[in-house]
């Protein structure tokens, strides 16, 4: 009775979500539409839609998972979630308003390839191509961990098939991304942000009650380890591991090159309401981070012996809430897969339709046509991410550090750079987004010594330095310092 119950309540959701998609569906027939929402998107949605297509089904599963072990993993999660919430506020502070501004002045970008393409008057299209061959390799990896969150959360609450769980999220999100588009996205992200906010904060909360308060939670974590928790982390020689560290603060570099983050930016409707949606950001941030670290160290403390860290906050839902409570709550986690995984599939959907299939078969004026090249790509891009998730133990926190520091490693620098520095060229450009994504590919597959340190930092820096050299050795056309210095007055 328990899991019909729940089963209901994830219907219903599920059912809100599609509805959404199919309210959009007449008005999504070009790309504009279809990949930016028209630049109308208000400050709540802007900052409700980024947040929750940043944190992914992995706040509610990998982080927690990641402070359960005790107590080198809850360190490591610990500054893991400091670097997330210094790059959430750098990005917002500095990115933001101004990549809202320049991409309207740089022809109305509606895509950070297109931005890139005007920004660097880039006639052969060499960026875009390159841009979008780089988010499909990445993308599919991070969109494949949303699948395996889906998987698990099924798995854990129904005793489904693991495979058949990941079908079902597949479906839902194919069913309003490929209808409504940006728009619905953007719309069912900020009801799933808000889901993901109080589920967190709540669920930390009656656990610490229920096994004693914060002294009980404390003493029984004591009994599992002869281990102290230390605020840095710390090698087996007792001294602070840097390279751990470093590599869990460079998380925080990431955040400068999401483009599934950065597009929320630019879809907002004024680039003066950027700092009214940085205040609800960061409180959303700062408190989920906090909550989903809580989760894992009280869950540890509650159910000390799960196999899998990364099921904790679903057990605990099933130990302490009612099965309609039980149900909203892990809702929370669907809301988190679907939001994240919408928003990847659409960007991939972008690239895949006016990065590749438009400029290698000459159809960039045909909108109606690419709509539909993006919703194919949408089902397509899903059917791959299943197919690479399928082992039921894939670890959805090592899925998405590979995607996130890939990711951020080629498009980081390039961003920060175009934004800020008008001695840019398109020289740098080409060459600091190949240096970081092959970069972060090498460093991934290699271990040991220096390089155990996280992939996307290396990436960043030699990203970075190629973007430098070959800038100068190159000069920008006096259109392109022209346009550079009309955005810092721009009103838009």
């Amino acid at each position: 009775m328990d899991t019909i119950i729940i089963a209901a309540v994830f219907v219903i959701y599920l059912g809100v979500m599609v509805v959404i998609g199919m309210k959009y569906y007449n008005k999504e027939d070009d790309m504009s539409e279809y990949i930016l929402g028209g630049r109308k998107l208000p400050p709540i949605a802007v900052a409700m839609s980024a947040q929750a297509s940043d944190m992914s089904g992995w706040l509610l599963t990998g982080l927690p998972g990641l402070a359960y072990i005790l107590y080198a993993g809850t360190s490591e999660a610990i500054w893991t979630a400091v670097g997330l919430a210094l790059g959430t506020y750098l990005n917002w502070l500095f990115v933001a308003r101004r990549l809202r501004k320049y991409t309207q002045v740089a022809g109305n970008a509606i895509t950070l390839p297109d931005f890139f393409e005007n920004r660097f008057r880039d006639k052969k299209h060499i960026l875009r191509m390159v841009s979008g061959i780089f988010t499909v390799i990445f993308f599919l990896v991070y969109t494949s961990s949303q699948m395996v969150a889906g998987g698990k959360l099924f798995t854990t609450v129904f005793d489904m098939d693991y495979t058949m769980g990941m079908i079902i999220v597949a479906i839902i999100v194919l069913a309003y991304t490929a209808l409504g588009g940006f728009t619905a996205v953007c719309w069912t992200d900020t009801i799933q942000g808000i889901i993901m906010f109080f589920a967190l904060l709540i669920v930390p909360i009656v656990a610490c009650v229920h096994v004693g308060g914060p002294g009980a939670v404390a003493e029984n974590l004591a009994q599992l380890t002869d281990e102290t928790l230390h605020f840095f982390p710390e090698t087996t020689g007792g001294h602070i591991d840097s390279l751990l560290l470093a590599s869990a603060l460079g998380w925080g570099l990431g955040y400068f090159g999401q483009p599934h983050i950065l597009v929320r930016f630019m879809a907002i409707e004024n680039s003066e309401m950027i700092k009214t949606s940085r205040r609800m950001a960061m409180v959303w941030v700062v408190l989920t981070l906090s909550a989903a670290v809580l989760v894992g160290l009280i869950g540890k403390a509650f159910m000390p012996d799960l196999a899998d860290g990364e099921t904790v906050y679903m057990e605990m839902i099933d130990a302490l809430f009612n099965p309609v409570l039980a149900g909203v709550m892990l809702i929370a986690i669907l809301a988190a897969t679907m939001s994240t995984a919408s928003s990847q599939l659409l960007v991939t959907a972008s690239s895949v339709s006016r990065d590749i299939y438009a400029i290698l078969f000459k159809k960039e004026g045909e909108e109606k046509q690419l709509v539909w090249v993006s919703r194919v790509a949408v089902v397509a891009v899903s059917v791959i991410a299943i197919f690479l998730g399928l082992d039921p133990n894939s670890s959805i926190f090592s899925l998405v550090s590979c995607a996130w520091g890939g990711i951020g490693a080629t498009f980081g620098p390039l961003i920060l750079f175009s934004l800020f520095w008008k001695r840019m060229t398109l020289a740098g450009a080409i060459a600091g987004m190949i240096v970081g994504g092959v970069t972060d590919l090498l460093w991934y597959n290699l271990s040991g010594g220096v390089f155990d340190i996280y992939e996307i930092i290396p990436g960043f820096l030699f990203s970075s330095l190629a973007i430098i050299v070959f800038s100068l050795l190159t000069k920008p056309s006096k259109e392109i310092v022209e346009e550079f210095e009309s955005v810092k007055d721009a009103e838009i």
